[in-house]
């Protein structure tokens, strides 16, 4: 059975449990990092030496960075579906995937530590606004792309979808002033359907 190692809160664990929700595969999932600790102890980091979460194990295989995880689940145990099955739409989702770890995740970044993990007496006002700023830029990126294509990599949803809709839904919530972006109101309002999505992510207060 596979084992994940990441407190659900995360929004790098959340992909991983996302992934699993789609392809329904049998799992255990254990309370690591943040609150919980344990990732800087020996026996974690001979897993993963970044002392990050999530770790997967899968037999023999002990796997980190989530979404090489995302990847190597989908390319396993959904080719054809949450794994594109041309080269070109496989190479546009993994795309996606960096751009969310290079742009969108790191544009996000500051408003969530503002908003979510620091008093209000205590808040850097401009730096929150400045990522916010960074964010809708990013954002208008991803809805320029959805003016061509329902999901990031094609016609179908695939494993390309799943980071930047995480990002996505922390956008919805953080960035309560936003320009209209109607591709992605009507690709996230899809993402938003899906069971996985719903259980993994849109349940999971931000903490």
């Amino acid at each position: 059975m596979l084992k994940i190692w990441g407190r659900k809160t995360s929004s790098n664990v959340q992909k991983v449990m996302w992934a699993i929700g789609e392809l329904q595969l049998a799992h255990e999932r254990i309370d690591i990092g943040g609150p919980f600790g344990g990732n800087r102890e020996p026996a974690y980091l001979a897993m993963n030496p970044n002392g990050l979460v999530p770790t997967l194990e899968d037999g023999d295989l002990v796997l980190w960075e989530s979404n090489t995880i995302v990847r190597y689940l989908a390319g396993r145990h959904g080719a054809g579906t949450l794994e594109p099955a041309d080269a070109v739409t496989r190479a546009r989702a993994s795309q996606w995937m960096d751009w969310q770890l290079s742009v969108l995740g790191p544009g996000i970044g500051p408003a969530f530590l503002g908003l979510i993990r620091t008093p209000p007496e205590q808040r850097d006002t401009a730096a929150i606004a400045a990522s916010q700023a960074k964010t809708i830029d990013a954002m208008k990126i991803l809805d320029a792309a959805l003016d061509r294509r329902p999901y990031v990599a094609g016609d179908a949803f695939s494993y390309g979808d799943i980071p930047v809709a995480i990002m996505a839904y922390r956008y919805w919530q953080l960035v309560p002033q936003r320009p209209e972006t109607p591709s992605l109101a009507r690709w996230y309002a899809e993402i938003e359907k899906r069971p996985a999505f719903r259980q993994h992510v849109a349940a999971v207060k931000l903490v």
